[in-house]
């Protein structure tokens, strides 16, 4: 199976390979990304990151004995430096922790909050309809209390080993002395020109003297220096007490034709949350991850769980059988996300109901027949209350970054962290960017009367896709992974999970796997791609197809006799192992 597998993914330069593909399956073609590269390997530790310098940065802290918790630290202060559109200290992030010498799992919740002057009408006119999207994104109205900060103090304070300060060197260097602009971030430039030009800090950093930032341009951030330096000697508590909240608060309720009501105050109740992980069993696996405000780990179990009684294996990744499984086992579980997850310390959420083995195999059922589900309805799960909430259709659109690490000792860290939106608000303040996550609530606050669970109110964090993952076998972490791209998060997870477990793709194999993903009963195939092959015989099934970019950035480890680390093709990620 697992030669059968490579066959298909490599690439069309190589004839014995596309013979081969043809020959087993010649109505699919070469079903590939990119060339096929072999996982990078270790005996010791390996970091996953989405830029190699924050990569190396994480290798150097772990190379010097430092935890997983130590390394991350490293990689994030690098990434929001080099990575300014994906996530930084203006956001949020959720973390899985595997620790080695308890034997335990613990979740970190560092989402954003919504500030006191928040109100369900946040994203309403004066008419009481809902903004158009970019016009509640763009100023200080989405801007949410950042909990990145806090949240890198914390994991440290619990399982750092090495000194705080030297967590910094990287970031350090590199925005004082400069960093190489990569592609990526200058085509994220490019496509935000006309929004980042609104504010007169981004656009001064961005677009230096009215020329917009290429690849292979050296760029230097002073205020981002003396922000490091600051959070190096006195930790987070400038992020919510001291000058640089001030800083952030100012940005945002000074913000031209869209300020917010973000104030010191809101900064300064903020607090990171340790969170029950969610765990759901998927063939002889425990899959791990963030339970509420991120719904994440929910309807990625529901999705498997939905799917066990059927034998995927069998009909392999090309098959449009096995596709209109996932497809349609995605859109049920996205119909229960949409009605039933949000903030648990604000809403009542069925976490256990929805992942009940007897609910998932009959909303499993449902997918028997031959053909695409007509709709995909909310289901019913066992409440211990009587609750009824409304469909939301809040928007998440992809930005995002995902770290995977395992250290020397053991321990293993999954994170997903964002700014939401690509630069967020556009806002910055003290040399990073500041978040819009609160256009992830829903706009709406009621449907029909029905209050929907996921509407904006004070100190509440707004529902995520983001799935960090640690997938658990005998009880020991197997895979760590997640990945970015705003909803398409839960089946580029999914996907990867399955081909990982049931199609025997090692983690470098299954990041390049081609994406078909449906969330909501379109089906999105991966342009340029294999999965353009499917487009047809899926609708015949019945689907809606639409080809376009489906830019994830998966990021894993898997731990066997070996470490083996993959990243993410369509992106700049690196692996380094020891």
């Amino acid at each position: 199976m697992r030669a059968l597998l490579l066959a298909l993914m490599l690439s069309a330069s190589g004839a014995a390979a596309q013979q081969a593909a043809d020959a087993v399956a010649p109505e699919i073609g070469a079903f590939q990304v990119a060339e096929v590269q072999a996982p990078v390997t270790s005996n010791k530790w390996m970091v996953v990151a989405a830029n190699p310098l924050a990569s190396r940065a994480g290798a150097r802290v772990l190379r010097q004995g430092g935890s997983a918790a130590d390394a991350m630290i490293a990689v994030q202060l690098v990434l929001g430096l080099v990575e300014p559109q994906s996530s930084g200290l203006g956001g949020g992030a959720f973390l899985v922790w595997w620790d080695a010498a308890s034997a335990t799992l613990t979740t970190l919740d560092g989402r954003e909050t919504a500030p006191q002057g928040a109100t369900p009408l946040l994203f309403q006119d004066e008419n009481g309809q809902s903004m158009d999207f970019f016009d509640a994104v763009v100023g200080g109205r989405s801007v949410g209390v950042p909990g990145t900060p806090m949240l890198l103090g914390e994991a440290h304070a619990r399982w750092g080993r090495l000194d705080w300060s030297g967590l910094f060197d990287e970031a350090l260097d590199l925005a004082k002395n400069g960093f190489e602009v990569s592609p990526r971030m200058a085509t994220s430039i490019a496509a935000n020109a006309d929004t980042l030009d609104r504010f007169v800090a981004t656009r001064d950093y961005f677009m230096p003297e009215g020329r917009t930032l290429k690849a292979g341009d050296t760029l230097k951030n002073p205020a981002y220096m003396q922000t490091l330096e600051t959070f190096a000697k006195d930790g987070p508590a400038p992020f919510y007490t001291g000058d640089i909240a001030r800083q952030i608060t100012r940005a945002v309720q000074s913000a031209p034709g869209n300020p917010g009501t973000l104030s010191l105050l809101d900064l300064a109740l903020y607090s990171v949350k340790e969170r029950a992980a969610v765990c759901a069993p998927y063939r002889g696996h425990e899959v791990c991850g963030m339970g509420p405000p991120s719904s994440g780990a929910i309807a990625v179990g529901q999705i498997l769980g939905a799917l066990e009684q059927y034998d995927l294996a069998a009909l392999g990744p090309t098959s449009p059988e096995a596709r209109r499984l996932i497809g349609d086992a995605s859109r049920l579980a996205f119909a229960d996300r949409g009605r039933y997850v949000a903030d648990s310390d604000f809403v009542p959420v069925p976490t256990e109901g929805m992942l009940d083995p007897a609910y998932l195999a009959a909303r499993g059922a449902l997918l028997s027949g031959e053909v695409a589900l007509d709709e995909a309805l909310p289901g019913q799960p066992e409440f211990d209350h009587a609750l009824l909430w409304a469909h939301d259709s809040a928007i998440e659109l992809p930005s995002t970054s995902h770290i995977s690490i395992v250290d020397s000792y053991g321990n293993a860290l999954s994170m997903t962290t964002t700014i939401e939106n690509a630069f967020g608000s556009r806002l910055m303040a003290a040399g990073f960017m500041l978040n819009n996550e609160l256009t992830d609530f829903s706009f709406a606050s009621h449907e029909d009367g029905v209050p929907i669970a996921n509407a904006p109110a004070p100190g509440k964090r707004p529902r995520s896709s983001m799935a960090p993952t640690i997938v658990m076998e005998h009880g020991a972490p197997r895979l760590v992974l997640g990945s970015p791209g705003g909803s398409w998060i839960i089946p580029y997870v999914t996907n990867a999970i399955i081909a990982h477990i049931d199609w025997d793709m090692d983690v470098q194999a299954m990041t390049a796997m081609p994406h078909l993903v449906n969330r909501f009963g379109t089906y999105d195939l991966e342009e340029g791609t294999g999965a353009e092959a499917l487009a047809q015989p899926l609708r015949d099934l019945g689907y809606e197809v639409e080809l376009r970019g489906l830019n994830s950035g998966l990021h894993a480890i898997s731990i066997g006799a070996q470490l083996q680390g993959g990243a993410d093709p369509r992106r700049e990620g690196l692996a380094i192992g020891e």
